[in-house]
């Protein structure tokens, strides 16, 4: 039996769609968190505009990248994503601390990043005390145990390095060591190769695509770019549609979650 689509006009009121978002059901797996995979895409598939997403998304896919992240516990992106991206730590506002808070999280996400290389500048938003408010947490650095060690050094001063695997960050080791730190859900935020090897690895759970009402053309990469697609197609099921204006809002659930 197919199950039922949710679909609806969804009101850009951030309370409402913060308690649609985090009413949805999201189990977590045995031994790591349950991912969420967010992206925002053109009608023809692009996931940036001159190297970023910020062009793609109007007011309803601010909104709903608000929600999202509301509602997790902790955000994992790859280093090249955050640096093209400027990231910052996850400041949520204090009607959405408190909400968190009585949800049992902690009052914002963290942001976890994966980078074998360790090539990440200390001083950017993310990492820089200077640049961080008192009370924001700490971003947490998974890599490899191979990874340089005066980088890790540098690295610790500013943020909680965990070590998941040798040469390639092992991703299934990183997502239990996030457990172990508290996560019960992570958003996983790209770019297109982190969410590549997500994918080949068996570790997305839940697909969240803002689809833009533009064509981009060009040579922008995918939502996922590997360096294979030897590996079978995996199967999803649409969950819900909302619509925003001429934005849409699909969530698909993998089908055996």
């Amino acid at each position: 039996m197919t199950p039922a689509i949710h679909t609806a006009q969804f009101s850009r009121d951030g309370d409402d769609l913060r308690a649609r978002i985090a009413a949805e059901r999201r189990p977590k797996p045995v031994g790591r968190p349950w991912v969420t995979l967010n992206m925002v895409t053109s009608i023809d598939g692009a996931t940036a505009v001159d190297g970023v997403s910020g062009q793609l998304g109007g007011d309803g896919d601010h909104a709903m990248f608000g929600a999202l992240r509301a509602m997790a516990d902790g955000i994992v992106v790859a280093s090249g994503t955050a640096r093209a991206e400027n990231y910052g730590p996850a400041r949520m506002d204090p009607t959405v601390r408190t909400e968190r808070v009585a949800r049992g999280q902690e009052p914002d996400p963290f942001v976890a990043v994966v980078s074998a290389s360790l090539r990440i500048d200390g001083r950017t938003r993310l990492f820089d005390p200077d640049q961080s408010q008192a009370d924001d947490r700490r971003p947490i650095v998974l890599t490899t145990s191979d990874s340089p060690e005066p980088d890790r050094t540098r690295l610790a001063a500013v943020a909680d390095v965990m070590l998941a695997g040798e040469g390639r960050v092992d991703l299934a080791a990183g997502l239990a060591a996030l457990e172990a730190a508290g996560a019960n859900v992570v958003m996983l935020e790209g770019g297109p190769r982190l969410n590549a090897q997500f994918l080949a690895d068996g570790l997305i759970d839940e697909v969240t695509v803002t689809l833009a009402p533009t064509l981009v053309g060009g040579t922008s990469r995918r939502m996922l770019d590997g360096d294979s697609d030897a590996h079978s197609p995996v199967g999803f099921t649409l969950d819900r549609v909302l619509r925003s204006g001429n934005e849409l809002f699909l969530r698909y659930l993998r089908a055996e979650a």
